[in-house]
């Protein structure tokens, strides 16, 4: 990898630990964290690890649908966004239980069609 390459790496995950701490210190502040664990530049996709009280918590996947809603519109570079909670199930990431909202339809087509999603209380 070339040097400039790896500023780049740095400066966008600098961007995505930013854009973490500036939209969501509620997840701090309810005793939860939240960490990269992987970032693919050339893919455009990043993988975030909610911890603590994040784990197991009702609002959670909320949370992981407002963090994969508005990163990739503030965020030009990152196209695919994946996040879980380390609840074995992965909040819905890969297989596992999905929430269910109210009003809210499981069919996989119209989560295409969905530009928000669920939500997040704050």
């Amino acid at each position: 990898m070339s040097t400039d390459a790896a500023n780049g790496d740095d400066d966008l995950k600098e961007r995505v630990t930013n854009f973490l701490r500036r939209n969501f210190p509620q997840i701090q502040m309810h005793g939860g964290s939240a960490a990269i664990q992987h970032l693919d530049r050339e893919t455009g996709e990043v993988t975030v690890m909610l911890g603590g009280a994040c784990s197991g918590c009702g609002i959670s996947p909320m949370t992981i649908q407002a963090i994969k809603s508005r990163m990739v519109k503030e965020i030009p570079e990152i196209e695919t966004v994946h996040a879980e909670t380390g609840m074995g199930g992965g909040g819905g990431h890969d297989g596992g239980m999905s929430p269910s909202f109210p009003g809210e339809s499981t069919s996989e087509s119209d989560d295409a069609d969905s530009d928000e999603g669920p939500q997040a209380p704050f």
